[in-house]
């Protein structure tokens, strides 16, 4: 197991723009809302340099547009920054040009603020389903080396339930594209989420821990694990939203950081683009610190 890197991925994203509520926050008002994305995100680069773990970090475009420090900042601290969309549109909303645009623009800004390549994707929601597979090729088509977005579980919004639990190469027109589902747990027939987000939160932290040693040991294989920068904000303005979506949200936030912590002090992490044969690794940086990450913010 001491061979194994897991990747440690970040979405991203504002409390006010999942898709859990965007049935009351529409997307022309999200200037209206004050964000809190710059210190939730620095209080994970924090953690992170505690424990000398470097990741990688799903950014929407339209976040990155209003807040390119802060993704230099990402980038500076090590990690590797990949492409959430522009605006947290979920996949099968869109026909495939409205998903090449959201794409190609989230790309493109990405691109400019970095000076380096974006290889990555997330879809908003993890909505590359059964009905938007042909989102893979246009992902290819547009030069992305690898895909995060299809969730092997069933869900009322997301989730390829037949899909391969790990890490594997899916092939299209344009060529290949890596597929790094997010971590499962397979008990009777089964696949359980365990890594990140609200199962995260839910589930008990022993319970995590076994489910990615038996990932690594016995199946031998990397977990991939993710969160949002406000999933750690216990002190979020609460929307009002849906009740399920509120609960969702809202539950066990406290859990969060002691969570992570446990596990980026336990596991070995690595970002995914780490994960590509034949890839040059990025270059090794100097880990800034979350006082100094709010220091350069004043």
């Amino acid at each position: 197991m001491d061979h194994i890197f897991n990747a440690f991925t970040v979405d991203v994203e504002d409390y006010y723009m999942v898709s859990a509520f965007a049935d009351v926050v529409r997307f022309e008002d999200w200037h209206n809302y004050k964000s809190r994305v710059q210190d939730n995100t620095c209080r994970i680069l924090d953690l992170m340099y505690e424990y000398r773990v470097r990741g990688t970090f799903f950014v929407l475009g339209w976040v990155a547009e209003r807040n390119a420090s802060l993704i230099r900042q990402i980038q500076a601290s090590g990690h590797e920054i990949a492409s959430h969309g522009y605006r947290h549109r979920l996949v099968y909303d869109m026909t495939p040009e409205q998903f090449r645009e959201d794409i190609r623009l989230s790309k493109s800004i990405l691109e400019d603020i970095t000076g380096s390549p974006v290889l990555g994707f997330r879809a908003a929601s993890y909505t590359i389903v059964q009905k938007t597979l042909w989102a893979l090729e246009v992902l290819a088509e547009e030069g992305f080396r690898y895909d995060s977005s299809i969730f092997p579980i069933h869900h009322d919004r997301y989730g390829l339930p037949g899909a391969n639990r790990f890490p594997h190469v899916i092939g299209t027109k344009s060529g290949s594209l890596h597929e790094f589902p997010p971590s499962t747990f397979s008990l009777f027939g089964l696949n359980i989420p365990v890594c990140g987000g609200g199962y995260l939160r839910v589930l008990p932290e022993s319970l995590i821990k076994a489910a990615i040693r038996r990932i690594n040991k016995h199946e031998l294989q990397p977990a991939i694990t993710y969160i949002h920068p406000w999933e750690t904000d216990v002190g979020q303005p609460r929307l009002n939203g849906r009740l399920r979506s509120r609960i969702r949200h809202y539950l066990n936030l406290e859990s969060t950081m002691p969570k992570i912590t446990a596990l980026l002090s336990e596991f070995r992490f690595k970002p995914l683009s780490h994960m590509l044969d034949g890839l040059e690794p990025l270059q090794p940086q100097t880990l800034l610190s979350h006082e100094k990450c709010r220091q350069y913010y004043g």
